[in-house]
C-alpha cells in the first residue's frame, strides 16, 4: 500500500486559535481571506454548542517556511507551520468572534462579527441595535474569553446586570450561570485535522481539495500563481490586492484605479501582466514557467525562476500603471460604453486591457489610433461574445496569431483582420437580428445597440436629453435617469393574449426613455400615448428619433410579431453604424 500523504491530528478549538494567533497556522494564498456572513457564523457556533460536528480541518505542511497569508489583521510572531486548505471559513469566523479581532472582507475593508447568546434558551443571534439593548443577551460572546479571564467574572457581572431590571430566582441564576459556562467551554471543542506533507505540490493540494470538498471553492491555476507570489515576491502579490481594492472605492481626487466598469480581482489583473509578459492565456503554462521549468526538457532552475520573475514584476507593473489602465478606460468610452452595467463579460474586458497594453508597450502605437482599435476590438468581442466559452483557448489562439506581429502595421492589420473576418456582412445581415430575438436582460446585442446610440449621438425617445447623458453611471438617483420601456405594454399586449414574458420582454419590444415619461405611458397603446409625445417635435427631429430607435413605418398598427421582426433588423444596422463610425 502506497504511503498516504496526510497524518491525522486532534486539535482543541483553544490550541487552533492559539496557533493562529501566534502565526503558526496560516492562511494559505490559495484560499482568500473572506470571511462568512454573520449568520452562518451563528450557526456554526450554534452546532458546536449542540455537540455536532462541523467537519474535518485540512492542513498543508509549509516546508518553504514563508508565504503565507495571516488570518486576522496584526502581525504574527510566528512564519506560519502549517496552512489552512480547506476549513478558511469555519476557522478565520471561529478567530475572529473567540479573539474579539477584525478580519478582512470580500471588499478589502476590516470588519468584526459580533454574535449574541441567550442563556435563558440557549438561542445564538446575530447581534442587532435591539438585542444590544436587551439585558437577556450576551450582546457579543468576544467578551466572554476577553483577556483571558474567567467565566466567573462573566457571569458575575452578566447576572448583576439582569437583576437591575428584572428578579433572577436561586434556580434561575444556577441555569443561566450554567449555559454560560458551557459557552465559555465551547473552547475545548474537538477538531480533527488531516496535515498533507510539504513533500506534495500545489496541483497535488487542489486535487485533494477538490475530492474532499465537491462543495468548495474549486483552486484554480490562478490561485496557484498568486501563492508563488506569495513566496517569491510578495509585494507583488500586495500590489495586486491594492489595486483591486482602490478600485472599488471613491477617492477625494487623488489618482486611483477606481472605475465606472468594473471591481477588478488579483487573479484578472494578474491575466492582463501575464498577458503582457509571456504572451499566455493558459495560466497552466504560465505557472509552470514561473517556477522555473523549461518548457523545452521539462527541467526546473532556480535561475530560470529568477528571470521569468523579473518578466512578470516589468509586465505587472506596467499593468499596473495608473495612466495606463484610465488609457484603457478611455477606449470603453470610445466603443459607446458608459459604465459597469453595460458591462456584459468582465473576460472581453480583462483581454481588451491586455492587447492595449501590448500596443502601447511593444508596439509604440499611437494614442488615438490604439484607442479606436481596441475600441472596436471590445466592441467586436463583447458584441459577438468571443470569450464566451472557452475563453483562455480563444485568447490562446489569438495570442499565437500575435507572434507573427513584427511591427505596428502588422499587429494592426491583424486586430482589424480578424474584427472584418468576424463582423461579416452575414453576420450584421442575419445572426446579428437573431441574436436581438431574446428576452434576456443582459443580452451583449442590447448593450452593443445602446453603445451605438451613444456612439451617434442619439436623444433618449421622446426626449432632447442624449442617451450617453442619461447612462452616465456618476448619476445616482433612487429611480435610474432612463428606464426601458415597452413599447408595446404588458398589459395592452395582454389584451391581445400575449402574457409569456419571453414575449412581452423582447429586447426589440424596449426602448430607451426619461423615467419620468416611462410612468406616464403606463399601459397606454402605442396609438394612444405615441401621438400624444410626437407633438414635442418637427418633423425632422421626428425622423431622426425614429431613426435611432428603430421604429418601423406606421409601427404604432403592426402585428405585434411582424413589429418586432422588423425592429430587430433596424437595431441591427443601428449596431452596425455604431460600430463603423469606430475610426479605422
Amino acid at each position: 500500500m502506497k504511503a498516504t500523504l496526510f497524518k491525522e491530528v486532534g486539535y482543541s478549538l483553544s490550541k487552533l486559535i492559539h496557533d493562529i494567533d501566534m502565526g503558526e497556522i496560516g492562511l494559505p494564498d490559495i484560499q482568500r481571506p473572506f470571511v462568512w456572513n454573520a449568520s452562518k457564523v451563528r450557526d456554526l457556533f450554534d452546532s458546536m454548542f449542540k455537540g455536532f460536528p462541523v467537519g474535518y480541518l485540512l492542513f498543508w505542511s509549509n516546508g518553504t517556511g514563508n508565504g503565507a497569508r495571516q488570518i486576522g489583521t496584526s502581525k504574527k510572531q510566528k512564519i506560519p507551520r502549517l496552512l489552512i486548505v480547506d476549513g478558511q471559513q469555519r476557522l478565520t469566523s471561529l478567530y475572529a468572534v473567540i479573539k474579539g479581532k477584525p478580519v478582512l472582507t470580500d471588499d478589502y475593508s476590516e470588519d468584526h462579527i459580533h454574535i449574541a447568546f441567550r442563556p435563558s434558551d440557549l438561542k445564538f443571534e446575530v447581534a442587532d441595535a435591539a438585542i444590544k439593548r436587551d439585558p437577556e443577551y450576551i450582546p457579543d460572546i468576544s467578551a466572554l474569553w476577553a483577556n483571558g479571564s474567567s467565566s466567573y467574572i462573566y457571569i458575575k457581572k452578566f447576572l448583576s446586570d439582569l437583576r437591575e431590571h428584572r428578579e433572577v430566582s436561586q434556580t434561575e441564576e444556577n441555569q443561566l450561570s450554567s449555559a454560560i459556562d458551557r459557552l465559555y467551554d465551547i473552547q475545548n471543542y474537538p477538531f480533527t485535522a488531516l496535515e498533507l506533507s510539504s513533500n506534495i505540490d500545489e496541483e497535488h493540494v487542489a486535487e485533494v481539495f477538490v475530492r474532499i470538498n465537491s462543495k468548495g471553492v474549486t483552486l484554480n491555476q490562478a490561485d496557484f500563481i498568486l501563492t508563488l507570489m506569495s513566496v517569491f515576491w510578495d509585494e507583488g502579490r500586495a500590489q495586486l490586492e491594492h489595486f483591486c481594492k482602490d478600485a472599488r472605492n471613491p477617492t477625494d481626487g487623488k489618482p486611483s484605479s477606481f472605475n465606472h466598469y468594473i471591481k477588478p480581482e488579483p487573479d484578472q489583473i494578474l491575466r492582463a501582466a501575464v498577458g503582457l509578459g509571456f504572451r499566455r492565456a493558459r495560466l497552466k503554462f504560465v505557472y509552470s514557467i514561473l517556477r522555473g521549468k523549461d518548457m523545452e526538457t521539462d527541467e526546473f532552475s532556480d535561475e530560470r525562476r529568477i528571470e521569468q520573475f523579473e518578466v512578470l514584476k516589468k509586465a505587472q507593473s506596467y499593468a499596473l500603471d495608473l495612466q495606463n489602465w484610465h488609457d484603457f478606460l478611455k477606449t470603453l468610452l470610445r466603443a459607446g460604453y458608459r459604465g459597469g452595467e453595460m458591462i456584459t463579460s468582465e473576460v472581453a474586458f480583462i483581454y481588451s486591457y491586455t492587447l492595449f497594453l501590448i500596443g502601447k508597450k511593444e508596439f509604440k502605437i499611437q494614442p488615438f489610433i490604439l484607442r479606436d482599435l481596441i475600441a472596436r476590438w471590445f466592441f467586436m468581442s463583447s458584441l459577438t461574445g468571443r470569450y464566451t466559452g472557452s475563453p483562455e483557448s480563444r485568447m490562446e489562439g489569438d495570442f499565437v496569431k500575435l507572434r507573427s506581429s513584427k511591427n505596428t502595421e502588422s499587429f494592426i492589420g491583424l486586430l482589424n483582420s480578424i474584427i472584418d473576418d468576424t463582423l461579416t456582412e452575414d453576420y450584421w445581415n442575419i445572426t446579428l437580428p437573431n441574436e436581438l430575438a431574446t428576452s434576456s436582460p443582459n443580452s451583449p446585442a442590447m448593450y452593443a445597440y445602446f453603445a451605438s446610440l451613444c456612439l451617434l449621438d442619439a436623444n433618449v425617445l421622446f426626449s432632447k436629453l442624449k442617451v450617453a447623458e442619461l447612462l452616465d453611471p456618476s448619476l445616482r438617483t433612487k429611480k435610474s435617469s432612463t428606464e426601458r420601456h415597452h413599447l408595446f405594454p404588458k398589459n395592452y399586449l395582454k389584451k391581445k393574449n400575449i402574457t409569456e414574458k419571453n414575449d412581452t420582454n423582447q429586447i426589440a419590444n424596449y426602448a430607451l426613455v426619461e423615467w419620468s415619461d416611462n410612468i406616464n405611458i403606463s399601459d397606454l397603446s402605442p396609438t394612444e400615448y405615441y401621438p400624444l409625445y410626437v407633438q414635442r417635435f418637427n418633423r425632422e427631429e421626428l425622423e431622426r428619433m425614429t431613426y435611432w430607435h428603430c421604429l418601423p413605418d406606421n409601427w404604432i398598427n403592426m402585428n405585434y410579431e411582424l413589429f418586432l421582426n422588423e425592429r430587430r433588423k433596424l437595431m441591427a444596422n443601428i449596431i452596425r453604424k455604431g460600430f463603423e463610425s469606430l475610426n479605422r
